[in-house]
């Protein structure tokens, strides 16, 4: 009898051990699946990516990097060949070469050959007026005693004053050959050198424009161009982007921000580095329309809105990409 007793009671005992087994058990799976999940607001890292570019249009020579590389401010990264502009360079220094030659003519003056040329014919018509003039006294008193006509004292007359014009005019092509050009001819010429110069330093400039150089100190992102490929003018040929200068980007409702005020500085998660970070507001602005979040709460009647928050790295972090995803756990 007593043994039928101790094994009822052991059964009993199994029994309420199992009934105390799955109640524990419903009351753990109850608390897991009630359990208050944490929160995190879900960001990225992001940089200021960077176009390089050309003023020329021509086609791509040569390419002297390759997408994941990282670059210093000032590295040249491509170069563009253009026969065009190297014929405007060629015109623009003709252009220049012949402005310059004909200021300097100016300035130089007349050759001496031609001044003494002048000077001769001058001297020549001024011995010709004065011989005109000798014999036109002479027939002046002849006429005056009445031994020539009065026809011939007028034909020596005549001679006597073309000589004298022939003489003053032979006088100023002189004066000019002396003088050269005028005060306003110089400046003219002048003003044309400076603006071929000009011209000439504007396509040079351009020249320089083939070789395309990195802006910033960064990593290349992406190449759209390839060598011997024909390149628009100002068509982003090569992307980099500042990594030394990253920072996180996400989006929070407004009843949220109140803990991302400028300057705040809080701790996130990279999931894909296994690595907590330090954080530091430095930029907030609202999000379009489109970006409007209804209210949890019935009750408060109204709509709540997005804004787009800004932060740096307190810490230096390496190994992060940009792209890679930042929680940020919410209290």
């Amino acid at each position: 009898m007593r043994d039928l007793k101790a094994i009822k009671l052991l059964k009993i005992m199994g029994i309420i051990s199992v009934v105390a087994i799955i109640i524990i058990w419903l009351i753990f799976n109850f608390y897991l699946t009630y359990k208050p999940k944490p929160s995190f607001i879900q960001g990225q890292i992001e940089a200021t990516q960077y176009s390089i570019s050309s003023k020329v249009a021509g086609r791509i020579n040569e390419i002297f990097v390759k997408k994941g590389d990282l670059i210093k401010e000032g590295d040249l990264v491509y170069t563009i060949f253009s026969p065009e502009l190297e014929a405007k360079i060629k015109q623009a220094q003709a252009g220049y070469e012949a402005a310059k030659a004909l200021s300097q003519e100016t300035n130089n003056g007349a050759r001496i050959e031609s001044i003494e040329s002048a000077k001769d014919v001058y001297q020549a018509a001024k011995a010709i007026a004065e011989l005109a003039e000798k014999t036109y006294t002479r027939i002046q008193n002849l006429y005056d005693s009445g031994v020539v006509s009065l026809q011939k004292r007028d034909e020596a007359e005549t001679s006597y004053k073309s000589a004298k014009f022939n003489e003053n005019t032979a006088y100023q092509q002189y004066k000019i050959a002396l003088d050269g050009a005028t005060k306003e001819t110089k400046e003219a010429l002048r003003q044309k050198e400076l603006a071929a110069l000009g011209t000439l330093d504007e396509v040079e400039s351009y020249a320089k424009d083939t070789q395309a150089f990195s802006p910033i100190s960064g990593e290349i992102s992406n190449i759209l161009l390839h060598q011997n490929e024909l390149s628009p003018s100002g068509f982003p040929v090569v992307l980099v982007v500042d990594i030394n200068n990253a920072y996180v980007k996400f989006s929070v409702r407004e009843d949220k921000l109140q803990n991302f005020k400028i300057n705040t500085e809080f701790e996130g998660f990279i999931p894909a580095l296994n690595k907590n970070i330090k954080l530091k507001v430095r930029y907030i602005s609202l999000l379009g329309e489109f970006a409007t979040w209804k209210a949890a709460n019935k009750d408060k009647g109204y709509d709540m809105r997005s804004y787009e928050v800004e932060a740096d790295f307190i810490e230096k972090i390496d190994g992060f990409r940009v792209g890679m995803s930042v929680l940020i756990p919410q209290n």
